[in-house]
């Protein structure tokens, strides 16, 4: 296989990696496995509930419950994406066999590099995104690295520091983890505080964990491949904020967990062994 990221790109990740949201390169436009059929055959394949689309002409900022369905097949969004106004995620498409395949291969390219900062990656997964010209993806945050490459159309993603508070309060970060909506409010008065990134055919950005964003997509068709990966320095993190929310159940007003290089570990150690007690008295219980 040609390599997808070349010693540029790989070098450019190295620099960004972890923590800071930035603009690679890539090899993978052209690639049969997203052209349009080929994806009409994989949500075909898919079980309905990985598959998620909806009407795209959305506010930055969004009730989750106020989405609406397109009220089309699968394979019709697809088809008719041009013009029918939607936005569509195929999810985990590394179920798929082919798709898997790839995945990896690009992953293998980096892997490398992630692991000197965060450890091996952990729990890959692979997103495909297949939007309508100007389709909003409202403002939101994801619990793993990702790596957004652009294959056809462009879009334009906006990302925020995961560490301004001031932007996602550590709350919202806790209720996120306890099972809460990705989607965010969005203020007007934080605006200016994103980074814009535009994407063409041929590039991708890396996008750290937790880094709130909303991407708006240009005037053409789009379609992307999301590659995400967990680390179990992201693994601490989250059980840190999980480890907070249960302060604050009990009254308590805990500092919020830091970002890398930190490492979260008494935290992330605390609840982990307060998860495990909860399990085995669960266990208990039911015997």
């Amino acid at each position: 296989m040609t390599q997808i990221f070349d010693d540029g790109a790989r070098a450019t990740f190295d620099a960004l990696y972890p923590e800071t949201a930035g603009k690679l390169t890539h090899r993978l436009v052209g690639h049969k496995l997203f052209e349009l059929e080929s994806l009409v055959g994989l949500a075909q394949r898919m079980r309905p509930v990985d598959v998620e689309q909806n009407l795209a002409d959305l506010p930055i900022g969004v009730d989750p419950d106020s989405v609406r369905d397109n009220g089309l097949s699968f394979a019709d969004t697809i088809r008719s994406i041009e013009e029918n106004g939607s936005w569509m995620v195929l999810k985990f498409v590394e179920q798929d066999p082919a798709y898997k395949t790839l995945m990896d291969e690009v992953l293998d390219e980096i892997a490398t590099l992630a692991a000197p900062s965060t450890g091996p990656m952990l729990k890959r997964e692979a997103f495909i995104f297949v939007s309508s010209p100007n389709a909003v993806t409202p403002f939101h945050f994801d619990p793993e690295h990702n790596i957004l490459l652009q294959l056809r159309g462009t879009k334009t993603m906006t990302v925020f520091d995961p560490a301004d508070h001031d932007v996602v309060k550590p709350e919202a970060h806790e209720a996120f983890h306890r099972g809460a909506h990705r989607n965010l409010p969005f203020r007007d008065e934080i605006k200016d505080r994103g980074q814009p990134i535009t994407i063409v055919p041929g590039e991708a950005i890396y996008v750290p964990v937790k880094a709130p964003h909303w991407v708006q997509n240009g005037p053409a068709t789009s379609v992307s491949f999301s590659i995400t990966w967990r680390s179990e320095w992201s693994y601490r993190e989250q059980y840190a904020h999980n480890l907070n929310a249960m302060m604050r159940d009990v009254g308590l007003s805990p500092s919020a967990p830091k970002r890398y290089p930190s490492q979260n570990l008494a935290k992330s150690t605390a609840y982990r062994a307060i998860a495990k007690a909860r399990r085995v008295v669960g266990i208990d219980k039911a015997g």
